[in-house]
């Protein structure tokens, strides 16, 4: 909480509230100064909302204050989820109520600002159905609905354009500097045809000028070119070199490659692989995973203070002591001579694993050391191809550019001697330069105290302008033959020029076409090379996957018979022992053990199935005896229930009978009277 009033404080005394507040002067604000600092930071969001509360009715401000709020979405705390408390205490101006949207509405001004304008032109108006049934509200309702939906293409595309980077302001300056230098060389080219039209032939020497650039134009194209071809050259010849190396390689590999070799090869890397697998690296593994189990220990118990530790060191020295001395009687007592004759084999045995892990470990980091290597020259080379759009540059081209690199250095150590000379004279002929302006200025004020004495002040600059003028004449004079012949030079020279660079690139495209014939050739061979390594590489791939699969096959036969082999001993070590106990059971004088015995407990209930047997023969000996009577008195039962049946049918019978009349029964005779 006091971290949310210190957050409101700081906003409230920059720009724009500048309220000048404190923790004690905030706290004890009175509820209506509370609204009107509420009422102040929502007119900064919204401007329509710059008003004095104590000019509006409580409710009012309320709802006008809570229309805002719900326009940017603001969302009151859990505790005050109900509307109503939260209205009533907006209405008092309730610090638990008024300081959370304070804070929420502070942190969130740029964004908030924005909101409130968008909401004035994005509301959608619920208009009711009955209403939209009449032709003119329904248009409208449309042609707003279309406006607010152009409103947002608009705001989408000026976002846009603000975040685009393009200032107007830039854009304008640019465009009238523009305008302002196409002006000038508009300016400039009249003046230059106002000056070559008073000549006889400017139409020639135009024509001349323009083929001198179109000359110009192509010889950059052609030098462009030809810095293409060496690049392509210079390439080609790189792809050369790298395809040579490789045919070295696959020869090499080719020579060394029977598959005896190759399987050996292939065998030898199989046992490496296996090695670390099945043994360095679950070592390892167990290793990380004690420590990770021992930090875990650590991080979990509580912090120790020094005293505990101390404790702690006591301890383990008091244990580490009693340990030792444990560990050295019981090897004194299990002193065996077969032990001293093994010691030597077991400190070899060890010493062999020990070479065999360190040369694992070896092998592993070269392993990581060679794909790291593999991974940086990878990476360089993709580098230098980005940049350059070449390859690495290996062999002679690196001395020729190491030997181009020494010439140019000491060409550098001698134009910056020039330049050290040059700035020495510059500075002595800048330090002459003011003496002789100083003196300048004496002579001329010597001069017009002269003019002025003899009546004649002015004469020396009008004669010098004079001077000038003439000077001027003579050098546009100059000028202008001077250009007329260089034009003509220029027009001879570039022909040569064309001449001699036509000449002079006939050989090197005559090499050119060679080399890319050669190139086509070596292609070639490197093609029909590729296929022969990748058939070779797919047949080794094959092998080795048959060897894989006959290894795995193995592995799993072995594993099977590992689990057999140790369900037979566990299930015959428990026989043995069940044998045992049986056995001991049997064998002890105490009756208690003697009925835990397995023979006891089937004997015992042999004797009870014996006895359920034998009652159950009496039993059926006293059925069979009893047959014949139970069979005369089972029919006897059923006479029984036949008759009970019949005399049950006779009643239902005069029941039905007495209903139609009455039977008496007088002197013997029956009489039915109706």
């Amino acid at each position: 909480m006091s971290e949310q009033l210190k957050f409101i404080i700081e906003q409230l005394n920059k720009e724009p509230f500048k309220k000048n507040l404190n923790l004690i002067t905030f706290d004890s604000l009175e509820p209506l100064q509370l609204l009107q600092i509420l009422n102040d930071v929502l007119a900064e969001i919204d401007p329509k909302q710059a008003l004095n509360i104590r000019e509006e009715m409580p409710e009012q401000t309320v709802k006008r204050m809570c229309a805002l709020l719900g326009l940017l979405k603001y969302k009151p705390p859990g505790s005050l989820s109900d509307v109503s408390n939260f209205r009533q205490g907006l209405v008092t101006g309730s610090k638990p109520v008024v300081h959370p949207i304070l804070h929420w509405l502070l942190q969130r001004v740029p964004e908030l600002k924005k909101r409130a304008y968008l909401a004035h032109f994005l509301v959608k108006l619920e208009v009711p159905a009955e209403f939209l049934q009449d032709d003119v509200i329904s248009d409208t309702s449309h042609q707003y609905e279309e406006l607010v939906e152009g409103f947002k293409t608009y705001h989408k595309e000026c976002e846009q354009l603000r975040n685009s980077g393009f200032s107007t302001a830039e854009i304008r300056r640019d465009i009238s500097a523009m305008e302002e230098e196409k002006y000038q060389l508009i300016k400039s080219v009249e003046r230059l045809k106002k000056r070559v039209e008073s000549l006889s032939n400017h139409e020639r020497m135009l024509e001349q000028a323009r083929q001198l650039r179109v000359e110009k134009e192509r010889e950059e194209s052609l030098t462009h070119q030809k810095q293409e071809q060496k690049n392509q050259l210079f390439q080609a010849e790189q792809r050369l070199q790298r395809s040579q190396q490789q045919l070295k390689d696959l020869r090499q590999a080719a020579a060394d490659a029977s598959p005896e070799s190759l399987i050996r090869r292939l065998e030898e890397e199989i046992k490496i692989n296996s090695y670390m697998v099945s043994e360095k690296l679950p070592k390892e593994l167990e290793g990380m995973r004690r420590t990770v189990q021992y930090l875990q220990e650590v991080a979990s118990e509580p912090a120790m203070g020094q005293t505990n530790l101390e404790d702690l060191e006591d301890k383990v020295r008091t244990n580490v002591d009693s340990q030792i001395n444990q560990l050295i009687e019981k090897k004194m007592m299990r002193n065996d001579p077969m032990d001293d004759k093994l010691t030597l084999y077991r400190q070899q045995a060890s010493i062999i694993i020990r070479r065999k892990e360190s040369k694992a470990q070896e092998l592993q980091e070269a392993r990581e050391e060679l794909a790291g290597a593999e991974r940086d020259l990878r990476q360089r080379n993709s580098q230098a191809q980005a940049s350059n759009g070449e390859g690495v540059i290996q062999g002679d081209e690196l001395k020729r550019l190491v030997v181009k690199l020494r010439g140019k250095g000491t060409m550098y150590k001698k134009k910056r001697q020039e330049i050290a000379e040059l700035k020495a004279e510059y500075g002595v002929l800048q330090r002459t330069e003011e003496i002789l302006k100083q003196r300048h200025e004496l002579v001329q004020d010597k001069l017009q105290t002269v003019e002025a004495e003899k009546g004649i002040s002015g004469y020396s600059d009008t004669q010098e302008e004079l001077e000038k003028v003439s000077a001027i004449k003579s050098e546009l004079d100059e000028k202008k033959g001077r250009t007329l012949d260089d034009m003509s030079e220029m027009v001879k020279k570039l022909n040569s020029m064309i001449v001699e660079k036509k000449s002079a690139l006939a050989p090197v495209i005559k090499e050119l076409r060679s080399l890319r014939q050669r190139c086509q050739e070596l292609s070639h061979v490197y093609e029909e090379k590729k296929v022969q390594y990748e058939s070779c590489a797919a047949g080794l791939e094959s092998n080795r996957s048959k060897l894989e699969q006959g290894v795995k096959a193995l592995r799993e036969e072995t594993a099977q018979d590992e689990n057999r082999y140790h369900y037979i001993n566990s299930m015959s070590e428990m026989q043995i022992q069940r044998a045992a106990e049986e056995m001991k059971a049997y064998v002890s004088s105490d009756p208690q053990e003697k009925k835990k015995a397995i023979r006891e407990v089937y004997m015992k209930n042999i004797l009870e199935q014996e006895l359920l047997g034998k009652k159950l023969r009496e039993k059926q000996k006293m059925v069979r005896e009893s047959h014949s009577e139970n069979m005369e008195q089972m029919k006897m039962w059923r006479d029984l229930e036949q008759l009970m049946e019949c005399k049950r049918q006779c009643f239902i019978q005069t029941e039905s009978q007495a209903s139609i009349g009455q039977i008496i029964q007088e002197g013997g005779k029956d009489r039915l009277v109706l």
